[in-house]
């Protein structure tokens, strides 16, 4: 075994998984923990101790730690996030109506103040006197700051002045627009900073968890964070860019399904208890999403992995329409707690109610269906109406028959409301618990899930008969259903990679080739590359699924940790962008890494562009810690010939620098 050993770990919103990864053995060891909202700490030191104990490794000989998460895009899609004071250059009122900025704002203050810059860098004078009048006061409002400055990416100085002034008078984070992306696009570019100042003091308080519990563990290694693009950046520079690590985990998880699979051209679906993820690998490298990523609703500047999530999973809710001749199945987007989990620690409540309700001759509106307290601290209930207060207090930390707690049909309502505040689980059957039926799943209790799925047996369909035979029989149709759900997720996925305006969920041809229906025209489809199954429940689900698909199934060995193995494997990526301009017939301007600089000769401007690009990627490069990066450069000059001259309106030059991560050397 190497003596190089890097120790991974994904911080998800269940589970924070830890991985012990050596270069040339592979996985050495892994754990999992749940993942603790309160105090991310706990979590992370249950899956390091676990993974430590179970190797049976020094902590000297770890020499690399890397960390993944999806913290921020959950906060972003769950609204959550501290108080940003947003200052706008050279903007007016009106941009807030465009991109989404107002609505992301919602009640945090903004400050506008002439200034700013036009195209070729050149600027209109700062005036600062608004900020500073409001600083004083703000200060003591919000937790950071954001500013957007007027073509800030072709001249970032009034943005640097204004960041000073706040840090001198608040000692706030500030996050200026300029450091985050090179695109212009004035109000979605202060929208991508406001996130990222929203963001900070919580990606602040994990890195700072994670390198507590370092320091008491005794573990002296860099640290780094995975970027949304797969690539790594130092923990120091994730604190100044949280919105970086905005879909971080799904990110890692592409980079180690390419590890552990070793495939350059692949599709890959991540199966949890919630969501399915989507994304396609291509020549070694996740497909990043042009426009930047969406989340929660709002398109930022961020780059990241194009990847699509669907309300479906292990533990989705499953939805029965008895309203046709023939009853029809549908899972999800809700999750539900499974039957099986719920009765692990609850067991004679949750079979007692069960078999009550197998015991009654008639079939009831809520069979098989039971509400329990999520266990969230008291503090988090605040704000409830008067109604859900009074539903909120008879629901305990024991689950209790849903047909003893709702009284009318408005009540469901206020009860839908609880769940999605996350103080309340509604208990029912899914997947899982068919598949304990089945038994090719046996990790919680059997018996509950089974009583569940003879209960939904029992429901008829319009014909007035049962809409199955037996538990077994429900359970396979469940399963059934997952697995063509699943496939028509994935395809719907590979479509739009292909810019096919199909929805495979609606087509007929589809359904047919899915289902191989025999007809003088054979339908039949197939994915062009293996289909890469990720999760702790790949290995039940896929290989039913890439056999519809008709695609080669692969189900790694590490599937349930492939987050974390992404963490340690991936690379350093940094890039720098330097655009030339001409403001008029033959001035060109340099703009980008650096003050603005005037030449009269195109070679000499293209020749200190290239060398500005290069310089300022393997600076930022070796800044997150790589070791002896290497440099790429692309060139992207618009210049078309009019009248048979050549007339150049914008050069651009791209530089990435990529290496791996220095390792301490014990």
């Amino acid at each position: 075994m190497s003596d190089h050993l890097l120790l991974g770990i994904d911080t998800g919103g269940t589970y924070t998984d830890a991985v012990l990864f050596s270069e040339t053995d592979g996985v050495v060891a892994r754990a999992k923990s749940l993942t603790t909202r309160h105090d991310l700490a706990v979590g992370i030191s249950g899956a390091v101790e676990a993974v430590l104990e179970a190797s049976g490794t020094p902590v000297t000989a770890i020499s690399l730690v890397s960390l993944s998460t999806t913290l921020a895009t959950n906060a972003l899609v769950e609204g959550q996030g501290g108080r940003a004071g947003l200052v706008m250059i050279g903007f007016g009122p009106d941009d807030l109506k465009r991109d989404g900025l107002q609505e992301a704002l919602g009640s945090d203050p903004v400050i506008f103040l002439p200034g700013g810059h036009n195209v070729h860098g050149s600027e209109t004078l700062l005036d600062m006197s608004a900020l500073d009048e409001a600083l004083p006061r703000l200060a003591n409002e919000v937790s950071s700051f954001a500013i957007a400055g007027y073509f800030a990416v072709r001249n970032p100085s009034h943005e640097q002045r204004v960041r000073d002034r706040i840090r001198a008078v608040s000692h706030l984070p500030v996050t200026c627009s300029h450091e985050l992306t090179s695109k212009l696009g004035g109000p979605r570019r202060a929208l991508t900073t406001l996130l990222n100042a929203r963001l900070v003091s919580m990606i602040d308080r994990l890195i700072g968890s994670c390198e507590d519990f370092l320091k008491v563990r005794g573990i002296e290694a860099p640290m780094m964070v995975v970027r949304g693009d797969g690539a790594l950046i130092s923990a120091a520079e994730a604190r100044l860019r949280p919105i970086e690590t905005i879909l971080s985990g799904p990110a890692a998880s592409l980079v180690g399904a390419r590890s552990l699979t070793g495939l350059d051209d692949a599709v890959v679906s991540d199966i949890g208890g919630t969501t399915t993820d989507v994304a396609t690998l291509a020549e070694g490298r996740p497909r990043l999403d042009e426009e930047g990523a969406v989340v929660g609703g709002f398109r930022t500047m961020v780059e990241a992995v194009a990847m699509r999530t669907f309300g479906l999973g292990g533990d989705s809710e499953v939805r029965i329409d008895d309203r046709g001749l023939a009853a029809g199945i549908a899972l999800g987007p809700r999750r539900f707690l499974p039957l099986s989990l719920a009765a692990v620690e609850h067991e004679a409540a949750v079979i007692g109610v069960l078999e009550k309700q197998l015991r009654s001759p008639h079939v009831g509106r809520y069979d098989g269906k039971l509400a329990v307290r999520t266990g969230l601290p008291d503090h988090l209930a605040a704000g409830l109406t008067n109604q859900q207060q009074a539903l909120y207090e008879r629901i305990g930390s024991v689950p209790v028959a849903l047909e003893n707690l709702l009284t009318s049909t408005l009540q469901r309502a206020t009860l839908d409301r609880l769940v999605e505040r996350g103080l309340v689980h509604i208990c029912g059957l899914t997947p899982s618990d068919a598949m304990h039926v089945l038994g090719r799943q046996g990790q919680w209790n059997g018996e509950a899930a089974r009583l569940g799925a003879e209960l939904a047996a029992r429901i008829k369909d319009g014909q007035g008969r049962p809409i199955a035979s037996s538990p077994e029989d429900m359970a396979e149709k469940v399963v059934a259903r997952l697995t063509r759900q699943s496939a028509e997720v994935i395809l719907s996925s590979c479509l739009a990679e292909d810019g096919a305006a199909i929805d495979p969920a609606v087509s007929l041809a589809v359904d047919r080739a899915l289902k191989r229906t025999p007809g003088i025209v054979r339908f039949s489809l197939a994915l062009d590359r293996p289909l890469v199954g990720l999760g702790a429940s790949a290995p039940v689900y896929y290989p039913d699924i890439a056999e519809m698909l008709s695609a080669p199934s692969v189900i790694p060995a590490d599937a349930g940790v492939a987050n974390a193995v992404g963490a340690v494997v991936g690379q350093i990526r940094a890039s720098a962008t330097v655009f030339v301009t001409v403001p008029e017939e033959g001035i060109f301007i340099v703009n980008g890494a650096g003050e603005s600089a005037r030449f009269i000769d195109e070679e000499k401007a293209f020749g200190e562009a290239r060398q500005r690009a290069e310089s300022a990627a393997l600076e930022a490069a070796q800044r997150n810690g790589a070791e002896s990066p290497v440099v790429m450069l692309t060139e992207d000059i618009a210049a078309p010939e009019i009248e048979g001259n050549r007339k150049l309106i914008e050069a651009r030059f791209v530089a990435v620098a990529s290496g791996r991560p220095r390792i301490a050397h014990h």
